[in-house]
């Protein structure tokens, strides 16, 4: 098994694919870490003020967030990225484990987003839509663009992050989901999408009221689970589990509220499109021919960084930027112009030989580029064409020309300054039986790391064993929790056992908060509406801190208060309220989880009857409570 292991990561890491999916994945990870961040910097006061705006135990957790920010920026653009993932892999470590967000405002997919960003320290995901990749042809601005040849990557970089990120987890997840009647029974979709707390603000109740369909969506999502670790890579079944695992995530980012999730895993699955997908998109919506040949001149630095710049951002390849010293004079609609006039600005000619120069020719530049046409509309406003004409002569009658030796038209080797090109390109290609014997081993690794989770959580934790009760027990116990520490803090490694039974058993009841306002009328905090629902943006952490901490099956009372308090503290201001004259009113209703389908289980929920069960007070910054000593009796 280990000399088979050694075999295939040699015949992986030989392959060389396109580098596309993963500088897609790069990006779209960024864009998913940025509006957690954003989402951070909203609830703010809630989630990391202990009072929220009444005691502010954290005051730089808006300049720290602010930074993540900048660096999350850096992940989606492509620059600095080795830098830019070392950090931002260090703001989920130190966030998710030394802040409230570790225990009371769970994302669902910390430890997801974690375990990916790990991977992203050791892939190429600077080589395509990149920053940096133009950073390193500006390095060697005399080389044009077509002498460098296409981004590839080691297949390795594809397979390694889906065979762990989606495969362990899957099969994990599966495991868990054995031991939940509703799952056992096809309902496993089904039943949270019929409880207010979990749905979004699209009504799925045309689908939820199909028994057939909902029972065929929960075994698929079994099967699909228990396979994709061992199936995924055949070639003949990828863009199955393509398809049918984009509309599992996409289905759970659209029909429940924890989209942060449903976003977090989607982006995964750049990584298992087909490559010659990727190939038929190019091929699709590249222009067949350039609209537009642009002449520049080759011996000035400037106008060669320029050429570099345009041609990097001209993703649909309808520019076509020639010399002008050796391509100018061969045109016959440049045939009446002079080489020094040639070589004195930007010249363009598009297809119906019409001639543009200076600040025109960018014109038609952004024009043709398609995606950049509004920035060529906006210079061609009168106003603004003026102002850019004259910084652009000025910019133009002052460069410098550097006459060009056949030297530096030969390309440099790019620096090895990424762990992916010092271990993948460096030391594999040196010494490649070293290199995939280190990684078998470090897979190895990982996979005991993952069936101490499993197994433990999975397995011994639910079913009744003779080895619970043993001498053993205890201390072995002990070891594989601190294991599993280690793993979920720095791999993102834990128990997947989301919404199983033990979850929904006896989530009988749900809570809202409304106030009285200054006409003595009652209003609905923006928080529960009157059907239930956890309204937007109280998503994601946020819903998980009451639908899943604070309101459970059997309600503490601590914590209920705790969260009130939060909740309360946070809105109230939010709608205007003054805490001093406020009065919240806590409402119950009751609901219905079962394991069986019943039909409109989701606006049978919705229409159940609210009723009072205690009020809420605010006195100077210090809140009192009239609730019941034990809600669980109501």
């Amino acid at each position: 098994m280990y000399t088979l292991l050694i075999t295939k990561i040699l015949e992986l890491r030989a392959k060389q694919v396109p580098a596309t999916g993963i500088g897609l994945f790069r990006l779209l990870y960024g864009l998913v870490t940025l509006q957690e961040i954003f989402f951070l910097l909203y609830f703010n006061h809630l989630i990391f003020d202990p009072i929220p705006y009444i005691d502010v135990e954290f005051p730089m957790i808006p300049f720290f967030l602010c930074l993540w920010a900048i660096v999350a920026g850096f992940i989606v653009v492509g620059y600095r990225y080795q830098l830019a993932m070392a950090c931002n892999y260090i703001f989920w470590i130190v966030f998710v484990n030394f802040t409230p967000m570790q225990r009371d405002f769970d994302g669902g997919f910390d430890s997801f987003m974690t375990g990916i960003g790990f991977f992203l320290l050791f892939m190429p995901g600077d080589r395509a839509f990149s920053l940096d990749n133009l950073r390193h042809k500006l390095s060697t601005p005399f080389t044009h663009y077509a002498s460098y040849p296409k981004a590839t990557a080691s297949s390795l970089a594809y397979y390694l992050p889906v065979l762990i990120c989606l495969g362990f987890l899957y099969f994990d997840s599966a495991v868990h989901k054995l031991f939940a009647e509703h799952w056992r029974n096809g309902l496993g979709s089904w039943l949270p999408s019929t409880q207010p707390y979990y749905v979004s603000a699209i009504d799925m109740s045309a689908l939820l009221n199909n028994e057939w369909l909902q029972k065929t969506i929960g075994y698929t999502v079994l099967v699909f689970q228990f396979t994709f670790l061992f199936l995924f890579s055949k070639r003949r079944l990828r863009c199955v589990y393509l398809l049918v695992g984009l509309g599992l995530h996409l289905g759970i980012t659209l029909s429940l509220n924890i989209y942060p999730f449903g976003m977090g895993m989607l982006i995964c699955y750049t990584l298992l499109v087909p490559f010659s997908w990727w190939r038929a998109a190019a091929s699709l919506l590249k222009a067949k021919h350039p609209t537009l040949t642009v002449f520049f001149d080759e011996q000035c630095p400037l106008c060669n960084r320029t050429v570099l710049t345009l041609n990097h951002f001209d993703i649909f390849s309808c520019i076509d930027f020639k010399g002008a010293q050796g391509h100018a004079a061969q045109h016959p609609a440049l045939a009446a112009i002079s080489p020094e006039t040639l070589l004195q600005d930007l010249y363009a000619v598009d297809s119906g030989n019409r001639i543009y120069s200076g600040v025109d020719t960018y014109i038609q530049i952004f024009l043709k580029m398609r995606y950049l046409l509004p920035i060529g509309l906006i210079l061609s406003l009168p106003g603004i064409h003026g102002i850019a004409e004259k910084k652009y002569r000025a910019i133009a009658d002052s460069r410098i020309r550097i006459p060009c030796t056949t030297a530096c038209l030969i390309p440099t080797k790019s620096q090895k300054n990424t762990l992916y090109q010092q271990v993948f390109e460096n030391f594999a290609v040196q010494k490649p039986k070293a290199f995939s014997r280190k990684l078998a081993k470090i897979l190895i690794a990982i996979v005991v790391l993952q069936l101490n989770s499993t197994i433990h959580y999975g397995l011994f934790y639910r079913l009744d064993n003779p080895f619970k009760n043993s001498p053993l027990s205890a201390p072995i116990a002990e070891a594989s929790n601190s294991l599993l520490m280690v793993s979920l803090t720095f791999l993102g490694i834990t128990p997947h056992a989301l919404y199983l039974h033990d979850h929904f058993a006896g989530y009988d009841r749900i809570l809202a908060i409304t106030y009285t306002d200054q006409n003595g009328n009652e209003q609905w905090l923006p928080f529960v509406n009157e059907q239930g629902r956890l309204l937007a943006p109280n998503w994601g952490r946020v819903h998980s801190m009451w639908a899943n901490i604070a309101v459970t099956p059997t309600i503490n009372n601590t914590r209920l208060k705790k969260f009130i308090m939060k909740v309360t503290a946070f809105w109230g201001p939010k709608t205007g309220l003054n805490l001093e004259n406020a009065v919240f009113h806590i409402k119950m209703k009751r609901i219905n989880a079962p394991s069986y389908w019943v039909y409109d289980q989701l606006h049978q929920n919705f229409s159940g009857p609210w009723i009072d069960i205690g009020t809420v007070k605010w006195s100077g910054h210090l809140i009192s409570y009239d609730l019941p000593e034990n809600i669980n009796t109501l």
